[in-house]
This record gives C-alpha cells, structure tokens and sequence, in this order.
C-alpha cells in the first residue's frame, strides 16, 4: 500500500494548495498564513489559516498525516479490530468563516486511514465531504450548492448523492437543539467498498467539487449591505457551529484523542460568536425565514 499512500498525500498537499490559491483570489489576494508543524507521537502537518481578510474574517486550510503504533482506547472502543496496529491518518480539512452574513459559513473535509500489522490484511477507508452552513438563505444558492455536491457523485451511480445527502443531514445534526448545523451537502466515512481505486476516485471527487460549489456563492453575495441586526444574528448562529465541532464532531475529538496539533484542531473555530438565553426569531422577519426554510429536510438538487 505504500505507493497508493503516497498518491493519497501528494493528491490532498495538491488540494490544499489549490483551494487556498481559490479563497486568496475571491478575497483580493490575501495570503493564507502557513505553519509547518510536527506531532512529538508521529507526523506532522501543514496549517495554512487567513484572517481578517475583506471577504474571509477567519478561515482555515489544514493538511495532516500523523502516524503511531496504537490507537488510544477511546479510539478503538467501537473497532476493536484496530486494536495493537500501526496506523496512519492523513487528511484535508477546511472551514470558511465569512465577514458578511449574507455568505454561508462552509466546511469540507477529505481524509485517507490505514491500520496495519504484519500478517494482516490492511484496514483502511475513506471519509470526506462538504456542507453549507447559511445565516440568510436563497434558494438559488442552496440549489446550486446540492447540484455541484450531485454533480461530484453522479460518475459513482445514481445512488450515491442521496446516500450521502442522507449521511449529511444525519450527521450535521445538533441533537440537544433538535435542529440542523445548515442545509448540508454530503458526507461519507469509513468507505472501502467497491476497491481503493473506485474509493479515492470518490473521495477525489467531493475535494475537486468544493471550490465550483462554494465560490460562485461568496462572489455573489460578499458585497451584499448589511448592518448590526445581520451581524449580531450572524454570531448568534456561529454558536451552533461551536457548538457541534465541539460535542460531536469526530476530526475534533480523534485529533485531541491522538494528540493532535489543539492549535490546528480548533481552528474551525470562529473568531467571534455570541450566545443568548432562550431566544427565538421574530415570526415572519427574514431571521425565521432560516428556521422555517433552510433548517428543514429538503431535496434541493431539485430546485
């Protein structure tokens, strides 16, 4: 598997490159800040994060490979059968926080595992996606990103886009708030069926997929005026995004399991967020449109 784990790396540093080279361009060239850094259990990473930009207020691009002879415990209670083999995890994982409101936070992730142990069949997979996370939601916008997300499944059957639209929603899901994170997208995890090369074709896909769907969004809407009442609904609903990186999500909890880089783990985190008590959307205003639209289960790849 070694040649195939180098393609894996050189296709996600290439991707890496490629999406910052994207979000420069759509914020008048900012440049991504980028730290190379070491993980003292195994491998390292390259984070490449910009701030403070006209159109990206935080944004984050990091890649990773970490390697280790065992898995922690918390990692292996539900696969035992990873228990005791060497593994390595690498990945490309993103999210965009814009300054307007008016452009949706969004987030995408690609990501290759290997467990070996001498003797043994390698146990390996593919996980990846990207979903949509809007404050004030068109419909067009929503459209166009389900129909890139479809537009990235279609060569792997026609069952593959609501399988992981399905997968999406399912997964972005604040179960103590009993509300969607946004209008999702598509995610897959622990994927090895059909062979590697048919896996990593897919998981290739979503990656290339990312920038269609996001950039035609952010260049429509980041010169849209806004004022104070869209900024403080805008950080209100960021508190769900911290809310679930930090309670369920599993990059989150397996790179502070693994003993990851904190710094590059929570970078998806935004710069500013704000929570109330008990508050709700005044019934017709353009807030409540989100909860009465955008957060409800919809088939929007059909307009």
């Amino acid at each position: 598997m070694s040649i195939a784990i180098a393609q894996v790396k050189d296709y996600l540093l290439g991707l890496q490159d490629s999406i910052c080279a994207s979000l420069a361009q759509l914020d008048s060239g900012q440049t991504f800040r980028e730290d190379s850094w070491q993980r003292p259990g195994g491998g390292g990473g390259r984070s490449r994060v910009l701030e403070d930009g006209a159109v990206i207020e935080k944004g984050g691009v990091n890649f990773s490979h970490v390697f280790g002879d065992g898995l922690p415990a918390s990692a292996t209670a539900h696969r035992p059968e990873l228990a005791g083999r060497q593994y390595q995890a690498m990945g490309v994982s993103l999210v965009i926080h814009p300054r307007n409101p008016y452009v949706p936070t969004s987030h995408a992730n690609v990501r290759f595992f290997i467990a070996e142990k001498p003797g043994s069949e390698p146990i390996w997979w593919f996980g990846g996606g990207f979903d949509l996370t809007p404050y004030y939601g068109f419909e067009e916008d929503a459209v166009h990103w389900h129909r890139t997300a479809q537009a990235a499944c279609e060569p792997f059957g026609a069952d593959t886009y609501p399988r992981l639209k399905k997968w999406c929603d399912d997964y972005f899901y604040l179960k103590h708030r009993n509300e969607p994170r946004g209008i999702g997208g598509l995610f897959f995890d622990d994927l090895n069926e059909g062979g590697f090369e048919r896996c990593f074709a897919l998981m290739r896909s979503v990656g290339d997929h990312y920038i269609p769907a996001y950039a035609p969004i952010v260049a429509k809407r980041k010169d849209t005026p806004s004022g104070e009442r869209e900024r403080d609904f805008q950080l209100y609903r960021r508190g769900r995004y911290v809310e679930f990186n930090l309670v369920f999500d599993r990059g989150t909890l397996f790179g502070l399991q693994t003993g990851g880089r904190t710094e590059s783990i929570l970078m998806s985190l935004p710069p500013l967020v704000k929570w109330r008590y008990d508050w709700h959307p005044q019934a017709g205003s353009a807030e409540a449109r989100l909860y009465d639209i955008f957060l409800k289960p919809r088939d929007w790849a059909k307009g």
